[in-house]
């Protein structure tokens, strides 16, 4: 057994239906690792219940797995608007976020969230940042602005699979979410912590 094994035994489960999800974005979509999982389902989830924001915007919806596991943690009165700008992925997503149990807490966008998410009229408690690498800085600075006082910002693959500190690594992404990661933690707007989960978990509050 394995410690990653472990701790999926003693964490709670993931529903059916999440279950269901997950396996089909392995057998149907290019790139499944994209995909949140249990662990980082749960971690989501459990981050929601703990801020009870009411307004959660997410950058990247992929197959859907984590705004199902965040709308999942919102309270009765709480929203989540996702954007994918990805057209080609409609078809497989929004069949699995109006079929689910959460479908009537989330509004599924398809297009660029920098273009769109401005003009929804809408402040965030939460913002969940999983779209383009290359555009995290940009997305940052957008959210920030839509964000409350006390809210918080979430950005996901900020160790990039450790090619962060990888000197060798110049490709955009990488360079894209050094500059980003360097940003944050030179903003004095903000304070923040970087969880080494999975692809690293960046956690930010806007002060």
């Amino acid at each position: 057994m394995t410690l990653d094994d472990y701790i999926l035994q003693h964490i709670d489960e993931e529903s059916d239906y999440l279950k269901a999800l997950y396996r089909d974005t392995h057998l149907k979509l290019l790139y499944p690792r994209m995909a949140s999982g249990h662990l980082q389902g749960r971690i989501l989830k459990m981050l929601v219940r703990m801020m009870r924001p009411r307004r959660v915007l997410e950058i990247g919806t992929y197959s859907g797995y984590s705004a199902l596991c965040m709308a999942e943690g919102l309270p009765n009165d709480g929203h989540l608007y996702t954007f994918e700008i990805n057209d080609e992925q409609e078809e497989f997503t929004r069949p699995w976020l109006e079929g689910s149990p959460y479908a009537d807490k989330i509004t599924f966008y398809i297009g660029d969230a920098l273009q769109l998410a401005p003009h929804l009229g809408e402040t965030f408690d939460l913002t969940f940042i999983d779209g383009d690498k290359r555009k995290y800085t940009d997305y940052y600075e957008m959210a920030l602005s839509l964000t409350t006082d006390g809210g918080f910002l979430i950005a996901d693959n900020t160790l990039w699979d450790g090619h962060v500190i990888d000197p060798d690594m110049r490709d955009a992404q990488t360079m894209s979410i050094r500059t980003f990661n360097d940003t944050v933690k030179q903003d004095p707007r903000v304070e923040k912590v970087i969880l080494p989960l999975r692809d690293g978990l960046t956690v930010i509050r806007k002060k």
